[in-house]
């Protein structure tokens, strides 16, 4: 099973997407028409890159959007980047969400006590490969942290690349531990503090900040998984949410999408043109003294 990526419209501006197309040609949904599992009798997962390992354009799948490219996070009409706060250089894992799966907003946590997100489950790849932007990749679930983002659920799932040369070595949460020393602790920090240079308070997160491990982040990703099956199966209100889709909803469903209401709707975007400048100002360290 093998995916490509179309770009449309000026890299680094607000009219730049990045859509999705199967091994057929025809355009698709990452957040619907991905499969979830890559091998499901291994546990081994699909993995939709957004932001590649030292990049701080904050880029996601655009959930409320026709077919859910990718597109970069607005804020107040400006493109979104990460800060870089010291010690960090933007995103340090390849960061992503496993398709088919929805972190419910109507949902309360037994474990965190807040209500999903509101977007697929997110994904920290940390092997040595810097991956590409809308690359889709195979993944080993390693572990899980359950993060608090302004009063949500928002679970991080730990992973490593099936390819990756050292992929065999980690195989739960405590193989990081051992084997990439400071790793686990500095996801916690970048995690905590990123949010701070925007003005807004240091994130907390549930079980004392402690990962879960593999067993447990499975049993995360499979409930997740459930919500979003009630979701494109019309029994969750959708909320916004695009649920057009190619390969999963039947021909007489709402969100039924044909290949050529698909084609039809990446067309009506702008070709993909000149890349724009990013402002200097994203390489800037920013400091601040922790209380």
């Amino acid at each position: 099973m093998s995916f490509s990526v179309e770009e449309r419209g000026n890299p680094n501006s607000l009219s730049y997407r990045l859509f999705f197309k199967n091994a057929e040609g025809k355009y698709i949904s990452p957040f619907h028409d991905i499969p979830i599992y890559a091998d499901e009798t291994q546990n081994i997962f699909h993995m939709v890159v957004e932001v590649p390992r030292w990049t701080n354009a904050k880029m996601e799948i655009a959930t409320k959007d026709l077919l859910n490219p990718i597109k970069q996070d607005v804020k107040k009409e400006k493109l979104r980047y990460v800060a870089n706060v010291f010690p960090h250089k933007g995103y340090i894992w390849n960061y992503g969400a496993i398709p088919q799966t929805w972190e419910d907003p109507a949902h309360k946590d037994e474990n965190t006590g807040c209500c999903g997100d509101n977007d697929p489950i997110d994904v920290c790849e940390i092997g040595s490969k810097v991956c590409s932007r809308g690359e889709v990749i195979k993944v080993k679930v390693l572990g899980i942290l359950a993060m608090i983002d302004e009063g949500e659920t928002d679970w991080k799932v730990i992973a490593i690349d099936v390819e990756d040369p050292e992929a065999n070595k980690f195989n739960n949460i405590s193989d990081v531990q051992r084997l990439k020393p400071g790793y686990l602790e500095a996801t916690v920090d970048w995690f905590r503090r990123y949010k701070v240079p925007d003005g807004k308070p240091e994130n907390k997160f549930a079980f004392n900040e402690e990962f879960k491990d593999k067993d447990f982040a499975i049993e995360v990703i499979k409930s997740t998984h459930n919500f979003w099956k009630a979701l494109i199966s019309q029994k969750t209100n959708s909320g916004g949410l695009s649920c057009k889709n190619i390969c999963v909803s039947a021909s007489n469903s709402p969100y039924y999408c044909s290949a050529d209401e698909a084609k039809t709707a990446v067309c009506q975007t702008c070709p993909c043109g000149k890349e724009e400048p990013v402002p200097s100002s994203v390489d800037t360290w920013f400091y601040y003294e922790r209380k």
